[in-house]
């Protein structure tokens, strides 16, 4: 536990002295420090640029060897996330290493929201329509965007 909760304190102290453009972090109460509250700007050349979304992270007891569990509270029309705000991403799954870092994870997030992954989705009728009519896609994430996540 008190490795866990150094590695912890490394990732949020790296966040810190090497922020990512557009992504905070901080603990959600001063006596958990395995809960985290971040917040993140839709990145561009998304339908979800400039937009605010506030993510719930968990860091479970056997954290680095368990990936962190991300939530978006807020609402987001996407493949890969779903009503709950439960996220469909690989290294957040089964291709989580002890070596990736919270700076690692927002990246691939990022990365998500820019370019989805409808083969894998966690929100299939969101999916179908990205498949299907792109362009309805990017309006409707613009739209939730816009109502959702101002």
């Amino acid at each position: 536990m008190i490795q866990n909760r150094r590695r912890i304190a490394k990732e949020l102290l790296d966040l810190e002295r090497d922020p990512l453009p557009g992504f905070s972090a901080s603990p959600a109460e001063d006596d958990d420090f395995r809960h985290w509250v971040g917040h993140m700007i839709g990145p561009e050349g998304s339908p979800y640029q400039g937009g605010h979304f506030v993510l719930d992270i968990h860091f479970p007891d056997d954290f680095p060897f368990s990936p962190p569990k991300l939530v978006f509270l807020t609402k987001v029309y996407h493949p890969n996330i779903n009503a709950q705000g439960a996220i469909c991403l690989n290294i957040l799954k089964e291709e989580w290493s002890s070596a990736l870092t919270m700076s690692r994870v927002i990246l691939s997030l990022s990365a998500l929201l820019v370019d989805p992954n409808p083969d894998d989705p966690l929100a299939p009728d969101v999916a179908h329509v990205y498949k299907s009519n792109k362009e309805s896609f990017l309006a409707t994430a613009r739209e939730w965007t816009r109502r959702h996540a101002s």
